[in-house]
C-alpha cells in the first residue's frame, strides 16, 4: 500500500512505506531517544546518527484518555470520543503513542505494531501520525 498523504511532522517517521518511526543512537554510549535528538540526554555526547526503530513492540503500560486533548487536536466527525493512549516498548525505547484498540484488546505486554493514523494536518489536507494496533495472531 502507497501512503499518498503527508506525516503531521515529518521528523518522526524514517518512511512512511513501510511506517517506520526515526529515532537516534548516541554513538557514545549507545541511548537511543524517540523523537530523534541532536544529543544525548544520558552523556550528553554530540555524536548521535539517525536510527530507524522497530516497527513491533510490546504495550509497556496504557490508558484510556477521557478528555479532549488541546490543540491541534482535531476531534474527528462527531465529536471527541475517548481512545488508548500507552507506552510501546520497542526494546531500545519507549515510544508513547494511541493505542488504536478496544481496551478488552490491551493488556501489559500485549505484541502491538506500528501503523499510520488518518490525521488532518493544521492546513486541513489529510496528514498521518503514527499509532500501534495489536498484532493479530499468527501475524
Amino acid at each position: 500500500m502507497t501512503v499518498t498523504t503527508t506525516p503531521l511532522e515529518p521528523a518522526l517517521f524514517a518512511s512512511l512505506d513501510p511506517p517506520r518511526l526515526a529515532g537516534s543512537r548516541c554513538a557514545d554510549c549507545g541511548t537511543v531517544t524517540f523523537p530523534a535528538a541532536t544529543s544525548c540526554p544520558r552523556c550528553t555526547g554530540q555524536q548521535v546518527l539517525a536510527h530507524v526503530l522497530p516497527d513491533r513492540g510490546t504495550v509497556w503500560s496504557w490508558t484510556v484518555q477521557r478528555f479532549c486533548p488541546k490543540p491541534p487536536y482535531l476531534p474527528p466527525d462527531g465529536g471527541f470520543r475517548p481512545f488508548a493512549v500507552g507506552y510501546v516498548d520497542l526494546g531500545e525505547v519507549l515510544v508513547e503513542a494511541r493505542l488504536v484498540a478496544e481496551p478488552e484488546q490491551l493488556s501489559i505486554g500485549a505484541p502491538v505494531r506500528l501503523v499510520l493514523e488518518p490525521a488532518v494536518g493544521v492546513d486541513g489536507a489529510p496528514a498521518v501520525g503514527h499509532a500501534f494496533a495489536p498484532v493479530a495472531e499468527g501475524a
